[in-house]
């Protein structure tokens, strides 16, 4: 099918956004693309948002609905669909207007594609560029059949968020409905994001398509560089259902797989809450010392990543098992945060840019 031919769906999901939902529709609106529906879903918004929506039918496809949570309102979004290629958008984020064409290119081009995604550039609240982009441009994004590495490592990879990706709808309905229960409030992205990686061969576009909105009130976006705990055990425990979710559905397509889900991203997580906030530590079981040996593990997994970023990473893990907590506080903070070790960026990223060359070994008896 040619770019020019593929019907595009947007679904625009908003919970009282009403301040930055008008934005969001016109970006969607004015996509270059021909064969493009707004489908915008309001998730039981109580500031003014369900008035504005008013306004903007018939063009725009309004549903409205009771107070669910994203997963909720994505849902009865994507209900709704029927074109061959479904694009997200968050109310308070935008599309740049070549945003639809580019993605039809990019499914176009690789038939196969089950999934695209994109750069996006960040703002503040106002629309004003903050200098700062999603991934950052030294991070290498995932391209290709995804499933070995995503089923070894899946939150070490550069998947972005609800507005910068794209799924050929026929796709992205075998993993649908988006358990509600699992992901009551945030998080449904991650969901989408690592079972979408199953579904078939990724397409990252290093254009900046879209515009990621910093406000204050997001529901998820970590808004500076100091260390919260609640956002962390957040974190660690959308990965932990999202892992189930993954090994399940990777049993059901009859994918090989390791069994237990070992990433650096959420072993680090798992490590900086036990050393600095056990008492409310998400994971039961968690010793300090089987996190030092799974990162181990996890490293060995990565057999394709050059020796100085896997002596980094046991390094800092093992620093991290016995440090003074002061110290245990600086190394996460390094970690977590990548503005704080910015002259070391450009050089991680070209090495991580090798080791997403192939595939890793999840099969390794190491693992």
């Amino acid at each position: 099918m040619s770019a020019a031919a593929i019907a595009i769906d947007i679904v625009i999901n908003n919970h009282n956004y009403a301040r930055f939902l008008p934005a969001a529709i016109e970006s969607a609106r004015a996509q270059s693309h021909e064969r493009v529906r707004v489908i915008v879903v309001d998730d039981g918004s109580t500031d003014g948002s369900r008035q504005l929506l008013e306004q903007c039918r018939p063009e725009v496809e309004v549903v409205l609905k009771e107070n669910g949570g994203q997963a909720s309102a994505l849902n009865a979004g994507l209900r709704r669909c029927s074109g061959d290629v479904v694009m997200l958008l968050d109310a308070d984020d935008l599309l740049e207007p070549g945003a639809a064409a580019r993605v039809a290119t990019a499914f176009a081009a690789e038939e196969r594609a089950a999934k695209a995604q994109f750069r996006l550039v960040v703002i503040d609240a106002e629309g004003a560029p903050t200098g700062a982009i999603k991934p950052a441009v030294y991070q290498a994004m995932p391209s290709g059949d995804m499933r070995a590495t995503e089923l070894a490592m899946p939150y070490d990879l550069a998947w972005l968020p609800t507005s910068a990706i794209a799924f050929r709808r026929p796709a992205l309905e075998r993993i649908l409905p988006i358990p509600e229960q699992a992901y009551p409030a945030t998080g449904a992205d991650w969901y989408l994001n690592h079972l979408g990686a199953l579904l078939g061969p990724i397409v990252s576009i290093e254009e900046v398509l879209g515009s990621y909105r910093v406000h204050g009130a997001n529901n998820y976006e970590r808004q500076d560089t100091e260390l919260h705990m609640d956002w962390l055990r957040e974190t660690i425990e959308l990965a932990q259902v999202t892992s189930a979710e993954l090994l399940r559905f990777a049993t059901e397509l009859g994918l090989p797989h390791p069994g237990r889900i070992l990433s650096i991203a959420d072993l680090a997580n798992r490590m900086v809450s036990l050393r600095l906030d056990r008492a409310r530590h998400p994971v039961p079981g968690d010793r300090v010392g089987g996190l030092l040996a799974d990162s181990v593990g996890a490293v060995r997994r990565r057999s394709t990543a050059p020796l100085p970023i896997k002596l980094a990473l046991v390094t800092w893990f093992a620093a991290m098992a016995v440090a003074p907590r002061p110290l245990a506080r600086r190394l996460a903070e390094l970690f977590l945060f990548p503005e704080r070790r910015s002259s070391l960026n450009p050089l991680l990223g070209r090495l991580q840019r090798r080791g997403l060359d192939r595939p890793p070994n999840p099969d390794s008896p190491e693992s």
